[in-house]
């Protein structure tokens, strides 16, 4: 049994109202999504970005500024999307901190990214977080509604 924890802060809501019909129609996998909180206010660098962490330990198999997976030992593979129609900004307000194919742990930093860019270009920067292959309606819906920190668990797969 694989715990998947929450990649950011914020409140779980279900992927069914995600805005993007691929990851509320399930076609990609079953799981939940979370709405950032807003980064805190300040000055200088690193002001006003949102950290994502990993989900799971293993493998980073795919890595985009707006989007990664990682494939834990047992071959369960999590997405966690930053954003919807996040792909369209070509990595502006994003930054990488791992590379394709580093091994991370669970609650490792893998990309930073900042909500007003996204906002800016008319994008939500709800962030599914998807076990991959999974038929509809298979992960637990009990952390919808409630506001996680990164780590928290968000279901087992």
């Amino acid at each position: 049994m694989t715990v998947v924890t929450a990649p950011v802060a914020g409140r779980v809501v279900a992927l069914a109202d995600v805005p993007d019909a691929v990851f509320a129609g399930q076609l990609v996998g079953a799981g939940v999504a979370i709405e950032p909180s807003a980064p805190p206010a300040g000055r200088g660098a690193g002001a006003g970005l949102v950290a994502v962490f990993s989900p799971i330990a293993g493998e980073v198999v795919k890595l985009h500024p707006h989007a990664f997976v990682v494939v834990h030992e047992s071959g369960v593979g999590v997405l966690v999307h930053v954003g919807i129609d996040t792909v369209k900004l070509g990595g502006s307000g994003f930054e990488l901190a791992v590379a394709e194919g580093a091994n991370v742990a669970a609650g490792e930093l893998v990309v930073t990214f900042d909500p007003a860019v996204v906002a800016e270009a008319g994008y939500s920067a709800v962030c599914p977080v998807v076990v991959l292959d999974s038929a509809p309606d298979t992960v637990s819906q009990e952390a919808v509604g409630t506001s996680v920190a990164p780590g928290d668990a968000l279901f087992t797969v």
